[in-house]
């Protein structure tokens, strides 16, 4: 496999104005990247997988030539996306969001065949190709090719957004949070076309918040984080690297913050907490031997007045990999 997209020490720079007082501001310089280096080779799909404000769309942005980097070089098939824009332009499919970008009084087909005017495709081959776009993710079979816009559901418009990326057939795919907000089945045909298509030698960048989205779609994952790169690898690899931990879930019902301090002071530990859909409070506690602390933790809750509603050892996810990686 060779490299698509080349990033060496990108930074960039936002001045912003904060408030102080009813009139009064101040100058504040944000860094939204602070030297981001990696490749993405054709084939695979890398994930930039981090939290909102991370700096994962200003990296994409800039490879997209839609943002000037302050400090450091991107190329794109070996054109430099700041000296060879036009260029670069020609061989990326880009999508930044689901929602935006399209007009809604024209149908799925009629924005295609806009936007492929655009891009320059040659009129006898574009109804042909936006058919085939089309087709691939799967907008025929939903009955939406020829249904305006303005009456798609969310996952129609991210299905339409993708087929957009994919006219001109590019080489290199930019996908900026692909399936945010989509129902599971919407994104979880998102996320197998995209490994359809690194299967076929696409260089695909990914990015996103979701660890699990993660984990299952890509080959390799740059986590970042405030505009720096914190660990890179195979998810497997970037597990392999939390030095024997492991994850102890504590389910408890209703435990307030006092008690989680309780706990915490009796069993000498400092759980993260978190509340899940059934109404539990979370306890994570990551250890490296379970076996050592177990009886101190569930003497810990029962000092605080609580039975343990339900208790799990897991192996390291991925976030629990971001969070490892970011806290250090």
């Amino acid at each position: 496999m060779t490299s698509a997209i080349v990033v060496r020490g990108l930074v960039k720079r936002y001045v912003t104005r904060e408030r102080r007082g009813l009139i009064r501001s101040v100058k504040r310089v944000v860094e939204a990247l602070r030297g981001v280096s990696f490749e993405v080779r054709h084939g695979e799909v890398v994930g930039l997988l981090g939290p909102n404000g991370a700096g994962k769309t200003t990296t994409v942005k800039i490879i997209a030539t839609l943002l000037l980097p302050d400090e450091g070089e991107a190329y794109v098939e070996g054109f430099d996306v700041v000296r060879d824009a036009k260029e670069v332009r020609k061989r990326i499919g880009l999508l930044l969001s689901v929602e935006k970008g399209f007009y809604g009084k024209l149908t799925g087909r009629e924005n295609l065949e806009y936007f492929g005017a655009l891009y320059g495709i040659p009129r006898s081959v574009l109804r042909k190709r936006v058919e085939e776009v089309m087709k691939l993710v799967e907008l025929d079979r939903l009955g939406a090719v020829d249904r305006l816009y303005e009456e798609y559901s969310l996952g129609m418009k991210a299905r339409l957004g993708l087929a957009r990326a994919l006219l001109k057939d590019p080489p290199v795919l930019l996908l900026d949070e692909p399936t945010l907000g989509l129902d599971p089945p919407s994104a979880r045909r998102i996320r197998s076309l995209v490994k359809e298509l690194a299967r076929q030698g696409k260089a695909v960048l990914y990015t996103t918040h979701n660890m699990f989205e993660a984990e299952i779609v890509c080959d390799r994952v740059l986590l970042i984080n405030r505009g720096v790169i914190v660990a890179q690898g195979t998810p497997d690899e970037l597990k392999a690297r939390i030095p024997s931990m492991r994850t102890i879930r504590v389910y408890l019902r209703g435990a307030t913050p006092r008690d989680v301090e309780r706990i915490a002071g009796a069993v000498g530990l400092k759980p993260s907490v978190e509340n899940d859909e059934e109404g539990f409070t979370v306890l994570k506690f990551m250890v490296r031997r379970p076996e050592e602390v177990l009886d101190d933790i569930v003497k810990g809750v029962s000092s605080a007045g609580y039975e343990i509603a339900r208790l799990r050892i897991d192996e390291p996810t991925l976030e629990d990999v971001f969070l490892y990686f970011a806290s250090r």
